[in-house]
């Protein structure tokens, strides 16, 4: 129950904390699930997409 106390008492007790703190929490959420999500996609496309195959494409002037 400390912990509940704790995070009433530090964020949500005013509003002028608790908005910022839902909208800062949702764009650090927006920012890390789209981070995870193209980790996941590039590791499970490895190989199939431009950035990988590129190279073979394209010619480099010497």
């Amino acid at each position: 129950m400390s912990l509940a106390n704790s995070f009433y008492n530090t964020f949500a007790r005013r509003n002028s904390v608790f908005f910022p703190t839902i909208i800062l929490g949702a764009f650090g959420f927006g920012v890390g699930f789209n981070a995870a999500t193209n980790a996941f996609w590039d590791n499970w496309n490895r190989g199939k997409q431009w950035k990988d195959i590129r190279h073979r494409y394209i010619e480099k002037d010497e």
